[in-house]
């Protein structure tokens, strides 16, 4: 019983600090248009270049 009065205290400061995150990430706008970032990873901007062809190792390898 005499724990409940540590207990208590210290959930109501873990929520009160949740609720204090949370509010801040939303006035940051960290959940603002969340589509976009889902999207903006899958649109390639960048042309790839095409890679040089390596040498063939097997065909200079002899080969009993």
């Amino acid at each position: 019983m005499e724990s409940l009065y540590l207990l208590i205290p210290i959930a109501l400061l873990f929520c009160a600090i949740a609720i204090k995150l949370l509010l801040w990430a939303i006035d940051s706008g960290q959940y603002d248009d969340l589509d976009k970032e889902a999207w903006k990873i899958l649109a390639d901007d960048e042309p790839t270049r095409p890679e040089a062809e390596s040498p063939d190792n097997d065909a200079r390898e002899d080969k009993p």
